[in-house]
């Protein structure tokens, strides 16, 4: 299997290509449509045939390339069959796995973030989108985020996998990678070691965070499976152009 990961610096999002040698299919978890050209470039590359793009969640800091990739490409677009977006062509459900040649994704309803969210589970990896940062998580408040349902989601899904499982982010805003569950039981900050429930929910309640510049943007625009809006106000017209350098990993 190939798997490749993308780094888009604009959101800070990690994009994850999964590659099938067999079949020469692929898949793209969390593309972003500004970095869908060097997508497209490197599974030119690695001589791979996109299948589906496949998102954790409606994004709100960047809007989904699916849609483009689909009408560049033909692939289909996978996304939680929760979120009810009439624009998908395959909807993901816990317990049912998501199969493309040899890559057999397996779906973890993990809410908090969003009341949508999903992680991915392949092997001995696992793809956290937002749920579970390095250090970290995403934030639980818009998009129906709950506070008590990531903390369940991430210790009762996320921390009960084997240690050994590596732990990729849909995001990293200092340079890292991939982190473990282990590493992560032990060493974050907002749910690992002996944190409490009512601990984190101090802790979420307390982050102060700016409300987001994109979301009016990203989410109807996402909730159409990856719609650039017109009339984007100009300092915001980067998160809809595309890139002519990303870097990558």
């Amino acid at each position: 299997m190939i798997i490749r990961q993308l780094f888009e610096p604009l959101s800070s999002t990690y994009t994850y290509l999964l590659g099938c040698e067999e079949t020469g299919q692929a898949v793209l978890i969390d593309p972003v449509v500004n970095a869908m050209e060097r997508d497209l470039a490197e599974l030119n590359r690695l001589g791979l045939t996109l299948a589906y793009s496949l998102d954790t969640h409606v994004h709100a800091d960047h809007i989904t390339a699916a849609l483009h990739l689909k009408t560049a490409v033909g692939s289909k677009i996978a996304a939680p069959a929760c979120d009810r977006l009439p624009c998908t062509d395959f909807g993901i459900e816990e317990g049912k796995p998501f199969q493309v040649g040899s890559i057999s994704l397996a779906p973890l309803y993990t809410p908090g973030h969003t009341d949508g969210h999903f992680a991915y589970l392949l092997g001995d990896r696992v793809f956290t989108g937002d749920a579970l940062l390095i250090e970290g998580c995403g934030r639980t408040d818009f998009q129906n985020g709950d506070a008590e349902a990531l903390y369940k989601s991430v210790r009762e899904k996320l921390f009960t996998l084997p240690d050994d499982v590596l732990v990729y982010p849909a995001h990293d805003y200092q340079g890292r990678r991939v982190s473990s569950i282990a590493q992560e039981k032990k060493r974050n900050p907002r749910l690992g070691a002996e944190r409490t429930l009512e601990e984190f929910k101090q802790i979420m309640a307390n982050l102060k965070l700016p409300y987001p510049k994109f979301i009016d943007y990203a989410v109807p625009g996402n909730k159409q499976c990856g719609v650039c809006p017109t009339g984007l106000p100009e300092d915001l017209e980067k998160y809809c152009r595309h890139m002519t350098v990303s870097p990558q990993g």
